[in-house]
């Protein structure tokens, strides 16, 4: 059985930015933590890229790639999405995987800029979806009568 490695050629429409976010991944081992290896890329309304990376830590403190990039974001003053991915390369492998945003990261995409709600999400090489769409009743409720 022989094992074809994915060529992100540009073929699908986010093969690019797949490419960009893969080409930050630097996973390391310090101590019993491997940080660094899921990376993100995001872009913003004025066109900017952003990048971040994970860091995971023993005591729960540490954070997701999507955090790191819209950090670095909002430290260059802006906050608008347009379009977010994350990926992992599986170490044995090398297999190349989109992850979407967990839970936490949907919301914390959310609240940094009401209009981040049509942020593309990308899923895929050819797939993304609106956060909206990923994050249902992200609508304040009414008042109950």
């Amino acid at each position: 059985m022989t094992s074809s490695k994915l060529i992100l050629d540009g073929s699908q429409p986010f093969d690019r930015l797949i490419l960009e976010a893969a080409q930050v991944l630097r996973p390391r081992w310090v101590g019993d933590r491997l940080i660094g290896d899921v990376a993100c890329v995001l872009v913003t309304e004025a066109q900017r890229h952003f990048h971040g990376v994970c860091i995971d830590t023993g005591s729960g403190t540490g954070f997701c790639a999507e955090h790191a990039a819209i950090a670095a974001m909002v430290t260059a003053g802006q906050s608008r999405i347009q379009s977010i991915v994350a990926v992992w390369r599986k170490e044995e492998s090398g297999e190349l995987f989109v992850l979407p945003p967990c839970g936490r990261c949907r919301e914390f995409i959310r609240q940094i800029d009401a209009l981040n709600i049509t942020t593309q999400v990308i899923l895929g090489r050819d797939t993304a979806k609106a956060l909206g769409e990923l994050l249902p009743h992200w609508a304040w409720p009414e008042p109950l009568t």
